[in-house]
């Protein structure tokens, strides 16, 4: 009876995680918090996520394995790897036990989702650019062994940097500098289209929805990505900015987090299924590198100047 008491309070802590790194998450991204608001006022429907995004540097123990220690240890297994060379990233995805989950849970209080964790390949990267990684990475310390804290707070594990670091990576790499002033915070949240009651389970519906209600998309490479073999669609708002203010008391917009949509279509074999017996498992699964490729840019200058536009 104890190890069962204390299987269930350690689920309970783990969801407690998810929801603190949530709530840091909608707090400095109001277009996330208005759209899940708005997405789920549709006939009053419960939220599921698809996954939840993080990036992180990949040197000096600051990478993928930094995050991932946590999910693993709440019963998470690790799935396929993604190769990125032109943006000289990787990524793992990791899928979710299967733990039960209330029936009126919505967001992080309903199916546990995937989790997607990127590193940027520091050793790939220019002198200077790698100078500045390593230099807040090695002020960080031990803080990578506390990354799940770190995002549940909404804190860095470095000392804040100077606005010219900042801009000098931001000229080689968004992904640097996004992670740069962002550390192990949520990159985003992604609503599962097809888990949608209404009529927006329907991915290209929930895009016509989004924009009539005045949020811009991510038009890298066209607003919906699809996957070679037609089964993974996704979409993305641009990023939401926030004033950050730097070492050297300069106070900048930096981009912060944005929200995705994704709907994963039934697997060939199972496409004659009724739809009362259709589970997660007879979708499509993973991630594509073509669509997460395109993804990524929700966070660019280009796509940020849209905003304004």
């Amino acid at each position: 009876m104890g190890a069962v008491v204390q299987d269930q309070e350690g689920k309970s802590f783990f969801r407690s995680i998810l929801g603190s790194m949530e709530a840091v998450y909608l707090s400095r991204n109001p277009t996330a918090k208005a759209i899940l608001e708005l997405v789920g006022s549709v006939n009053n429907d419960q939220i599921c996520y698809d996954h939840l995004a993080f990036r992180t540097f990949g040197v000096n123990g600051h990478g993928i394995d930094s995050l991932a220690r946590f999910f693993l240890d709440f019963g998470y297994t690790q799935r396929e790897e993604l190769k990125f060379p032109a943006k000289k990233l990787k990524a793992l995805w990791y899928s979710p036990p299967d733990v039960p989950h209330l029936d009126s849970g919505s967001c992080v209080n309903g199916p546990l989702p995937r989790i997607f964790i990127s590193e940027l390949l520091v050793d790939q990267m220019s002198p200077k650019t790698q100078e500045i990684v390593r230099k807040y990475t090695e002020i960080s310390g031990t803080g990578n062994k506390h990354a799940a804290l770190a995002s549940a707070l909404g804190s860095l594990t470095w000392e804040k940097p100077k606005h010219s670091e900042f801009e000098e990576l931001a000229r080689e790499s968004e992904y640097a500098a996004w992670t740069l002033v962002n550390g192990y915070a949520v990159n985003h949240v992604t609503i599962s289209a097809h888990r949608l009651k209404s009529h927006l389970r329907d991915i290209k519906s929930l895009d016509r929805f989004i924009e009539d209600n005045g949020f811009k998309l991510n038009s890298e490479g066209g607003v919906l990505k699809v996957s070679p073999d037609g089964l993974l669609l996704q979409s993305s708002t641009v990023a939401d900015t926030i004033s950050f203010q730097f070492s050297d008391n300069i106070t900048d917009s930096v981009p912060c987090s944005y929200i995705e949509f994704a709907e994963r279509l039934l697997l060939p074999q199972y496409k004659n299924l009724p739809e009362n017996e259709v589970k997660e498992f007879h979708r499509r699964d993973g991630f594509e590198v073509g669509n997460a490729d395109k993804i990524f840019e929700s966070t660019s200058k280009d796509q940020l100047s849209r905003i304004v536009a």
